[in-house]
């Protein structure tokens, strides 16, 4: 089967292409640096220690994570004025469908899940002060 078999039956949810979300997440660099970066905010070279890769690699698949959404970035300033970037996941679930002839890619990020809630619980604060 072709690759162009496969991306006419492909929708996504989310501005991320799937094919190359996929070749992205195919990556074992990319993948380190996502879980290494899940829990907390980490600098390019925590990152390069904490998945054994050299600095220019951990630069060049941070770049491609952030493109595709899958990371955060954030400029801190230390005490001395050093400015210092940091990394975060902001990936939190992918799935993929298959139904009825087409399959679907979801891709969600903290943020969209962060938004959910926020308007999950002005619903709820809506109803509530409703019923006063």
């Amino acid at each position: 089967m072709g690759r162009g078999a496969l991306d006419d039956g492909v929708q996504e949810t989310g501005t991320t292409d799937p094919p190359a979300l996929f070749q992205t997440l195919a990556d074992e660099y990319a993948r380190a640096i996502l879980v290494a970066a899940d829990q907390e905010w980490m600098t390019a070279k925590a990152l390069s220690q904490a998945c054994d890769a050299s600095l220019s690699t951990v630069y060049r698949r941070l770049a491609t994570l952030d493109e595709r959404g899958l990371v955060e970035e954030r400029t801190t300033v230390d005490s001395d004025r050093t400015h210092r970037r940091e990394y975060k996941t902001s990936l939190e679930r992918l799935s993929v469908e298959v139904s009825d002839g087409a399959m679907t890619v979801t891709l969600e990020t903290r943020d969209e899940l962060a938004d959910s809630f926020t308007a999950l619980w002005s619903d709820i604060r809506g109803e509530t002060s409703g019923t006063d």
